[in-house]
């Protein structure tokens, strides 16, 4: 089971857990549509009131997509087929509030769920990078995500330095990007514990509110997005120069 939801009816309160530790929970198709299965179920569960978002492992919140699948692309930069562009909880219309619980790595294609999530609690092994330039690669919607969540010039400075630099959890929280850095291995019972708080409220109030945040935001998502696939189909190099560019990866960075 690639992805693990647990309710706590008394609560209100459900975890939906990445469950690929294997494989530092980067998301194949199959999590990617578990994914968008569990927003939606969520959606109808009125006895669920606040979720939190972890990932499974000590190692790493999510990695993003994994590079071992095929996702073919139509030769045309209207057409686009982004596989991980709907595994948020926003674009499946779920306007519960989501608190995010990040160990470990959180880095390229998790930006997608950090981007949707109502605000992030982060334990000290937290590190973000967005690994796309190195290999050869537009950061587009991740970097549209994040414009939205950091400071211009440390979202700028994230994406451009590729896999060279990683963010400190320590950083993150004082540029806004991390709400609150636990203690070692505390970072998924302090989110349960805001999540718990959050469901205690009235729902609608509390799904309102919720609601209006995202509408701040989404007029300025919705023309960067479209300018995504232009920008991607332009500045990517070919898939057989990015697989040589992973494999010639450097191991080592810096982390600030």
């Amino acid at each position: 089971m690639s992805l693990t939801v647990t309710t706590d009816k008394d609560t209100g309160v459900a975890v939906v857990t990445l469950d690929r530790p294997e494989r530092l929970n980067a998301i194949d198709l199959d999590l990617r549509d578990r994914l968008v299965a569990a927003w939606r179920a969520l959606r109808f569960d009125d006895t669920v009131r606040a979720v939190v978002l972890a990932g499974a492992g000590e190692r790493a919140f999510c990695t993003g997509l994994d590079r071992e699948v095929g996702v073919p692309q139509p030769d045309s930069p209207f057409m686009t087929d982004d596989p991980l562009l709907r595994i948020g909880p926003k674009s499946n219309d779920l306007w519960k509030p989501v608190v995010a619980a990040v160990r470990g790595m959180a880095c390229g294609g998790a930006f997608y769920l950090l981007g949707e999530a109502d605000f992030v609690v982060a334990d000290p092994t937290a590190t973000f990078f967005d690994p796309h330039t190195t290999y050869g690669m537009v950061s587009a919607y991740e970097s549209a995500l994040m414009a939205l969540r950091m400071p211009y010039g440390e979202v700028s400075r994230m994406m451009l330095m590729g896999s060279a630099e990683r963010l400190s959890a320590r950083r993150a929280h004082e540029i806004g990007l991390v709400s609150e850095l636990t203690e070692p291995g505390e970072a998924l019972a302090a989110a349960v514990d805001c999540a718990t708080v959050i469901a205690g409220h009235p729902a609608e109030g509390v799904q309102g509110t919720v609601r209006a945040l995202w509408a701040a935001r989404e007029a300025a998502l919705a023309h960067a997005f479209a300018q995504a696939p232009h920008l991607i189909a332009l500045g990517n190099l070919p898939g057989e120069r990015q697989e040589e560019l992973f494999r010639a990866r450097r191991r080592d960075h810096r982390v600030r």
